[in-house]
């Protein structure tokens, strides 16, 4: 007889974008042409520079293992990229780069998350965020922001949501999949609450309409900041990230890396330092495309009947009201797949706030959102 597997992995819950996802692939197999809007990655290649640093590095044996904090020269790389967007010295020995930031994450709250112990997330929120959470023993408490009020998080909600239990707050801004930036007011008075902020900023860089990112390192000493190469610099397969820490919080971190992940790869690292010398050029051509993508999205999906209350300002999605279409988001994501060819991402994924929406990936060129339009004009009238 089969022993049953840990309780842990009955909490982790199916990553939807992932699935969809795969779907697609498999009919691409088959000879189906799919457009997709589902997953959040960068059309663009990852800055020359980056690509070139790394195969040097591997070339001249940097293939061993490196210090489990980083390397030295990257650290301090990424503290003065820090710097130069936010303001403010920071301290190269309070880095810590991974593989990907989901590392970084999960090594944050293995540290800050007692088995029954409560983190706040606002939501709809990124899928991962509460499995990360459970996965660590601990118990996701969601609260709700409102597309009326730009997604804010409600330092109030949030306030009233804690108890003697709580641990810390998650906070995304740019969001994933609102595009919602949080105002430097309240992330202040989310900092006031006492709780140290979790916050996810891999966005950063990949904003609009004159929106500007403040980082929780702003307002608190206490933040640990998440971030990566992924999303700013389209190097999604480097699995490159890092976190930004607490002074206390460092050598605990450091031994927890040690055991799980050893360092992060040794010539990525490499990479990833070419990539914050020289890869702003790649930075600014993206972004300067998600914005003119972003809108012709946010108008074609308003026209087919989607509901988009608010134009995002930062990331690279739509989050889209679609009960006109169907109550069922993780049902319509599928129809809409084997209908129209398009891969979009149900918003049960992010919650039951996310409940009868989907979400647009813009990182995909211009022609495919305006064939991805045409299919879904197509296919809607028999699904309204």
């Amino acid at each position: 007889m089969h022993q049953p597997y840990a309780s842990r992995v009955d909490g982790i819950e199916p990553f939807l974008a992932m699935e969809v996802m795969e779907r697609a692939f498999a009919m691409e197999r088959e000879g189906l042409p799919v457009i997709h809007l589902e997953i959040g990655e960068p059309d663009f290649p990852p800055p020359r520079a980056a690509v070139e640093a790394c195969v040097r590095a591997l070339e001249a044996g940097e293939t061993h293992y490196s210090d489990s904090r980083g390397l030295a020269e990257l650290r301090e790389a990424i503290a003065e990229d820090h710097t130069r967007r936010f303001g403010g010295p920071v301290d190269a020995s309070r880095v810590l780069v991974t593989n990907g930031t989901s590392p970084a994450m999960l090594l944050v709250f293995f540290l800050l998350v007692d088995p029954g112990d409560e983190v706040i997330v606002g939501t709809p929120h990124y899928p991962c965020y509460p499995n990360f959470i459970r996965t660590a023993g601990g118990v996701p408490v969601l609260v709700p922001t409102d597309p009326a009020e730009a997604y804010r998080l409600d330092p109030e909600a949030v306030r009233r949501a804690v108890t003697s239990r709580t641990r810390a707050i998650v906070v995304s801004s740019p969001a994933n999949p609102t595009g919602a930036v949080q105002s430097e007011e309240t992330l202040r008075a989310l900092a006031e609450i006492g709780l140290p902020l979790i916050s996810d900023e891999i966005y950063d860089g990949l904003v609009y309409d004159g929106a500007r990112v403040t980082s929780a390192r702003q307002v608190s000493d206490e933040a640990f900041v998440l971030d990566g190469f992924s999303k700013r610099y389209a190097m999604t397969g480097f699995r490159l990230g890092y976190a930004i820490v607490p002074a206390r919080a460092l050598r605990p971190l450091q031994v927890m890396q040690q055991n799980l992940f050893i360092s992060a790869n040794r010539f990525v690292q490499h990479a990833g330092l070419a990539a914050l010398r020289e890869g702003a050029e790649t930075v600014a051509a993206m972004r300067s495309a998600y914005d003119r993508r972003r809108l012709r999205l946010v108008e074609g999906l308003r026209k087919l009947g989607f509901g988009v209350p608010v134009v995002p300002k930062g990331a690279f999605y739509v989050f889209a009201d679609a009960r006109a279409f169907g109550s069922d988001s993780l049902r319509l994501a599928f129809d809409l797949l084997e209908r129209a060819h398009v891969g979009v991402t149900p918003g049960i994924d992010f919650g039951a706030a996310g409940e009868g929406w989907l979400r647009f990936c813009c990182a995909a060129t211009e022609a495919s959102i305006e064939e991805a339009l045409e299919r879904l004009g197509r296919a809607l009238p028999s699904l309204r």
